[in-house]
C-alpha cells in the first residue's frame, strides 16, 4: 500500500512537471513567432514599396515589372495607402470604402498607421517621392491577442496548479492522519479486550458495585473511542437522526467529567431535530470541542454548548469564556499538526473539520474570537428536508 501511494505521488509530479514545461515552451515559442512574424512583415512591406517604385522608374530594364507585380500581387493581404508629398491618396489596398470617402476619418487612419509604422519613403528618379503607409495584416492583428489569451491560459495555469498542490497535500495528509487514526484504535483494541473480561469478572464478585458501573462506564467509553478512531478514512454510515439527542447525551456525559470549577449548560430545543448523522463520529466533534473550551479556560469559567436552527440550517455553538484566540491562530486552527499547547498534536480540530465537511457535508468554523473573552466554535449542518 505504502508503494502504490508512493508511486502515485510519483506519477502525480510527473504529471505536473511535464504540463509546466509544456507551459514554458508555449511562452518561449510564442515570442519568438511573434517577433518573427513581425520582422518578416516588415521585410515584405520594404519588397513591395520597392516593386512599387520599379513599376514606377522608366529606366527600369521592363523585365523587372513582371518581378514587381508578382511581389505586389503576393502582398495583397497588406493594408497600405500610397499618398505623394502633399499626402494626397495615390492608391489604397485594404482599406474600407467608408474611409477612403471620409477625409477626416481618411487623416485618422493614417495618423494611426503612422503611428504603428513610420511610412516607407519611395524615391522616384523625377524627385516626386511617394510615401507609403502600411499596418498590420489580418493575421499579426489577430496576433495582437495573443499574448492576453496567453496570459489568461497562464493564469489558469496557476490556478490549477495551486488547486493542484494543495489537493496532493491534503490526500497525502488524509493518508497520514487516517492511517494514525486507525492505528491507534488498533492499540487500542488489545489492552480493551482484556479489560472488558476484567470487568465482567469483577461484576461476578459485586454486579452492582459504584466502582465497577463507573468502571464499566469508562470501558465502554473506550470502546466507543476506539470506534471512531476506527471510522477515520472510511465513509460512515448516517443512521442517526435526532442530533438533539446526540448533543443531550454528550451534554450528559461531559457535564460530569470535567472541572466543577466550569459552569457548564445546555441551551437547545427539546423537540427532536431530525439531522442524518453518525453518533459516534459527531459525538467525537462535540467532545473534542468542549475538552478544547475548557483548555482554553483552563479548568475554570464559563461554557455553553447550544442547538439551534435557522434558515434551514442546524447550528451547535461550543462558547466558551477562555483565552481567545489570535487572527493568525484563527487561520491554522484546522490545519494537521497545529496546536497552541505545548504537547498537543493537532490533530484534533483537523480530525473535527474532516467529520463534519466531509462525513456530514457541513462545516464547522470559528464562528468569533477574541483574545481574553473567549471563542466560539460553530457546527453547520443541513436540515433532514421532509418530503
Amino acid at each position: 500500500m505504502k508503494g502504490l501511494n508512493f508511486l502515485k505521488r510519483i506519477n502525480s509530479w510527473v504529471v505536473y512537471f511535464i504540463l509546466t514545461s509544456i507551459v514554458a515552451g508555449i511562452i518561449i515559442s510564442s515570442n519568438f513567432l511573434i517577433q518573427h512574424l513581425r520582422s518578416k512583415e516588415t521585410e515584405r512591406i520594404k519588397s513591395l514599396a520597392t516593386a512599387m517604385r520599379y513599376l514606377q522608374d522608366s529606366d527600369v530594364d521592363p523585365r523587372f515589372n513582371e518581378l514587381a507585380l508578382y511581389v505586389i500581387s503576393e502582398n495583397e493581404d497588406l493594408p497600405i495607402i500610397l499618398t505623394n508629398k502633399k499626402r494626397e491618396v495615390l492608391e489604397s489596398r485594404g482599406i474600407s470604402e467608408d474611409i477612403l470617402v471620409d477625409k477626416t476619418k481618411l487623416r485618422t487612419k493614417m495618423s494611426e498607421m503612422e503611428s504603428k509604422y513610420p511610412p516607407f519613403e519611395i524615391q522616384l528618379p523625377d524627385f516626386n517621392n511617394q510615401y507609403l503607409y502600411y499596418d498590420n495584416s489580418d493575421l499579426m492583428n489577430y496576433l495582437r491577442y495573443y499574448p492576453l489569451l496567453l496570459a489568461l491560459f497562464i493564469s489558469l495555469y496557476l490556478v490549477f496548479s495551486f488547486w493542484f498542490l494543495r489537493l496532493l497535500k491534503k490526500t497525502d495528509e488524509g493518508f497520514v492522519w487516517a492511517g494514525l487514526a486507525k492505528e491507534t484504535a488498533h492499540q487500542i483494541g488489545t489492552p480493551l479486550s482484556s479489560m472488558i473480561g476484567w470487568v465482567e469478572i469483577m461484576k461476578l464478585e459485586d454486579e452492582n458495585g459504584l466502582g465497577v458501573r463507573e468502571l464499566e462506564m469508562d470501558v465502554n467509553r473506550l470502546k466507543t473511542i476506539s470506534e471512531r478512531f476506527s471510522k477515520i478514512g472510511s465513509i460512515p454510515t448516517l443512521n442517526d437522526f435526532d442530533i438533539s439527542e446526540t448533543v443531550q447525551q454528550n451534554y450528559d456525559y461531559l457535564k460530569s467529567r470535567i472541572s466543577t470549577k466550569v459552569e457548564f449548560t445546555l441551551r437547545k430545543t427539546y423537540e427532536p431535530v431530525l439531522v442524518p448523522h453518525s453518533q459516534i463520529l459527531m459525538s467525537w466533534v462535540i467532545e473534542n470541542l468542549v475538552k478544547n473550551a475548557v483548555d482554553a479556560m483552563k479548568g475554570e469559567g464559563k461554557l455553553e454548548l447550544s442547538l439551534y436552527k435557522k434558515n434551514k440550517n442546524i447550528y451547535i455553538d461550543v462558547t466558551d469564556t477562555g483565552c481567545g484566540m489570535t487572527k493568525q491562530q484563527i487561520r491554522n486552527a484546522f490545519k494537521p499538526g497545529f496546536s497552541t499547547k505545548k504537547r498537543g498534536w493537532g490533530l484534533g480540530l483537523s480530525l473535527t473539520k474532516r467529520v463534519v465537511s466531509e462525513y456530514h457535508k457541513g462545516d464547522v468554523r470559528i464562528a468569533q474570537s477574541e483574545v481574553g473573552k473567549g471563542t466560539t466554535f460553530r457546527i453547520i449542518l443541513k436540515e433532514e428536508q421532509k418530503s
